[in-house]
């Protein structure tokens, strides 16, 4: 019981701050499911137009400058460090049936793939699934579009789907999300899909951004907890929660 209501604190808010630090007072085994998205660190790019102004969409999008209250363009060994850090914390938080939906990029960095291993090694990654998405840029002729992001399925010993979600494959199909004011939203659909999957009641985001999982946890009947370190990004998730109508979601 004393875990329950210290965890009500954080439940159904957007709290602003620096995920690691919000995420470790937050008590152990207190989340049942998280669900997000880091920053990618595309500033610290090679050859995909991000430097120079280029962009298609991220033409007339914040991403171009930056993200609010971070750069995106940390050096590589940090970043690997901090989002190890973020995960450690992600890992502490979940219970024995816990798992974390950890979605990220791979990308071509000096002509070498970098497929996130350096951050996910020694994690439990049990299931890497794909989710390719309509459009995308590449101005670097030495390789093919990406036109796909991987979801890394990181999942404790005791991990389940409901019934039936195991049907679906691990390849997924989503358009992206381009009525969003934040640069580098999450399809509500593909949100939906996750927590639809599991009998998580708190879903965190630790990245909640425009609040994409707040708007899918409450589709879906759940709760949330949402962190994000830009008031600008705060501000923005909490209108649109009090905007959106929940839809009833039927699996």
């Amino acid at each position: 019981m004393k875990k329950a209501n210290s965890i009500k604190k954080f439940t159904n808010k957007i709290i602003c701050g620096d995920a690691v630090e919000v995420m470790k007072q937050m008590p152990t085994g207190s989340v049942d499911l998280v669900v997000t998205s880091p920053p990618y660190n595309l500033k610290n790019s090679t050859g995909n137009g991000m430097k120079d102004g280029r962009g298609g969409k991220w033409a007339h999008a914040a991403l171009q400058k930056g993200y609010a209250n971070h750069d995106d363009c940390m050096p590589h060994d940090k970043y690997v460090k901090w989002q190890r850090d973020c995960l450690k914390e992600m890992m502490r938080l979940i219970p024995e049936d816990g798992a974390i939906f950890y979605n990220h990029k791979w990308r071509v960095q000096g002509g070498l793939l970098q497929d996130r291993q350096d951050i996910v090694s020694g994690f439990p990654v049990r299931q890497i699934i794909i989710w390719r998405r309509k459009g995308g840029l590449n101005f670097n002729p030495g390789y093919f579009l990406p036109t796909y992001e991987v979801i890394y399925l990181i999942a404790k010993p005791k991990f389940k789907l409901v019934p039936k979600a195991n049907a679906y494959g691990d390849v997924w199909e989503f358009t992206q999300e381009m009525n969003n004011e934040h640069p580098a939203a999450f399809p509500v659909n593909l949100i939906d899909r996750i927590i639809a999957s599991t009998k998580a009641k708190i879903i965190l985001d630790p990245f909640m951004g425009s609040g994409t999982t707040a708007i899918a946890a409450l589709n879906n009947k759940r709760s949330y907890i949402g962190i994000d370190i830009s008031p600008e990004y705060c501000e923005m998730a909490e209108k649109r929660i009090k905007r959106h109508k929940p839809q009833t979601k039927l699996f």
